[in-house]
């Protein structure tokens, strides 16, 4: 029986004191720093998360290949936002937490120097414990709302995209509905039309994931990506995207041993897949647990550079 899903810090982030969200009517600030082209690097996309309670964004942006010195991780992922429900208004919204705050109104030093490396960082998020959940908005108008939520945040701190996380929601809370199948259709369908240009990936978990048509709409071709949620395991997402697009394999740095991280990573490259998943990238010198699977996706050790 696979074990589902982080060893995840969720306590920390509901202990935290609330940073209210967004005021979306306020100036945007800049979109995005012009990146530097990065050396070649032939092979998957490699996809970290950060738990950014806990660590430093700028660690992804530490390690490069031996051979090239191309960056190892072609997108970072801020873990997590969250999708909150509002008891008053009956409605959700978009939540951060102090220490995702902080990697926001800090883009300048804890996301743009990831994006000069030409490193994409998107935003995850994550349900509350509140009722909310990518699955059972009321209304299209209401996931249309949410969207624009999402949209606008790319927009006023720079960010590449965002991460749908369908975990966590507790559908049902605070009187909220069940999860519903035109939800998250509307939500993706509304969401890839305010931001053409970004990325949308899917961690293909929860009711979300398996609510990806409705009305005679398939969303599943808007998603840049979709990775397994289950760290030390290969299973291929169900979702209809190309090979490159999914990533079957997932591990956690650290906790994934060596040899089952270079056995996926050599999976990946032998059944023609172009993603590769990564979580928990901290702040030690990881590059002996980051070597066992650029060695078989780049033919190259991983080099640590604090």
């Amino acid at each position: 029986m696979l074990t589902p899903v982080r060893s995840r810090v969720r306590k920390a982030a509901l202990a935290l004191s609330a940073v209210a969200a967004l005021a979306f009517g306020a100036t945007a600030t800049t979109t995005g720093a012009a990146a530097s082209p990065a050396p070649a690097k032939q092979g998957p996309t490699s996809v970290a998360y950060v738990e950014v309670n806990n660590n430093s964004m700028l660690n992804v942006g530490k390690y490069t290949l031996a051979n090239g010195g191309g960056n190892v991780f072609d997108v970072a992922v801020i873990f997590a936002a969250n999708i909150n429900y509002d008891t008053g208004t009956k409605a959700a919204h978009l939540y951060f937490n102090e220490n995702v705050q902080r990697v926001l109104d800090n883009a300048a030093t804890e996301i743009r120097p990831l994006q000069q490396k030409g490193i994409k960082v998107v935003l995850s998020v994550l349900g509350n414990h509140q009722g909310a959940g990518f699955a059972n908005f009321p209304s299209q108008q209401a996931a249309s709302a949410f969207a624009e939520q999402l949209s606008d945040t790319v927009a006023k701190y720079g960010l590449d995209g965002v991460d749908f996380d369908d975990e966590y929601a507790e559908y049902g809370n605070n009187g909220t509905g069940q999860p519903n199948d035109s939800s998250f259709v509307y939500l993706v369908t509304a969401l890839r039309a305010n931001m053409p240009g970004k990325i949308i990936s899917l961690y293909n978990i929860g009711p979300a994931a398996s609510r990806l048509s409705y009305g005679g709409v398939d969303v599943s071709s808007k998603f840049d990506y979709a990775w397994n949620p289950y760290y030390g395991t290969w299973q291929v997402p169900g979702i209809a995207l190309p090979k490159s697009k999914l990533s079957p394999a997932a591990v956690e740095i650290g906790r994934t041993s060596q040899s089952t991280v270079a056995d996926l990573a050599r999976r990946t490259v032998s059944e023609g897949y172009g993603v590769y998943l990564t979580y928990n990238l901290d702040g030690a010198d990881r590059s002996a647990d980051v070597s066992a699977f650029t060695r078989e996706l780049y033919g190259s050790d991983a080099v640590y550079t604090p």
